[in-house]
């Protein structure tokens, strides 16, 4: 069975975005570049893998899943595909407009549960925390890369959870000299 990655950056109080969603706060320069890139090329829009040289090769993930106001960025800056490379799924709760070849979905619950059963590699979980906070219960691995920054208020990791306690194991976790911290997660 393929695995559900949330794969993410967040701020040490548990943000990942401020609450307009902007992320700007996480800095893009630094020794953790290298290894984001080369390592998590898959996760990388197609815009900004042209831009630096680099072509995904699908190892890592070959699906990835998000919420309307994480793509919504991407929109406004006249990109209505950013991971043509990757199967792409969308959750909305409202009727959309997008694109052939970008999937949408008002049960991303059900859907994650058909994903993870057909053939390939893993489900890449770009966000946000809503989505995130709704398909807690379907998420195998965190990998979480932890900014040395504190944003004070924005979109949480996850949203609605209440007090709810999940057991994580950490599997990994590698410091950069930015201050960045990559730290990989499997559920216990």
């Amino acid at each position: 069975m393929r695995e559900l990655t949330y794969y993410v950056g967040v701020s040490l109080d548990g943000f990942i975005a401020a609450p307009d969603g902007d992320f700007s706060a996480f800095p893009v320069e630094g020794d953790h570049m290298q290894a984001l890139l080369h390592e998590f090329t898959d996760t990388i829009p197609a815009h900004v893998q042209r831009l630096v040289g680099l072509e995904a090769d699908r190892s890592r993930f070959d699906t990835v899943v998000m919420g309307w106001q994480t793509y919504t960025p991407a929109l406004r800056e006249g990109i209505d595909s950013p991971y043509p490379h990757l199967r792409q799924v969308i959750a909305t709760r409202q009727p959309r407009e997008v694109p052939a070849g970008i999937e949408l979905t008002d049960d991303p619950v059900a859907t994650v549960r058909a994903l993870r059963r057909e053939p390939g590699t893993g489900v890449y979980l770009a966000g946000g925390g809503a989505i995130a906070g709704a398909l807690v219960d379907e998420i195998d691995r965190l990998q979480l890369k932890v900014y040395p920054v504190l944003l004070g208020d924005g979109v949480p990791l996850f949203r609605g959870l209440g007090y709810r306690p999940l057991p994580f194991r950490r599997v990994s976790s590698r410091p950069f000299a930015s201050g960045m911290v990559l730290n990989e997660y499997v559920r216990s």
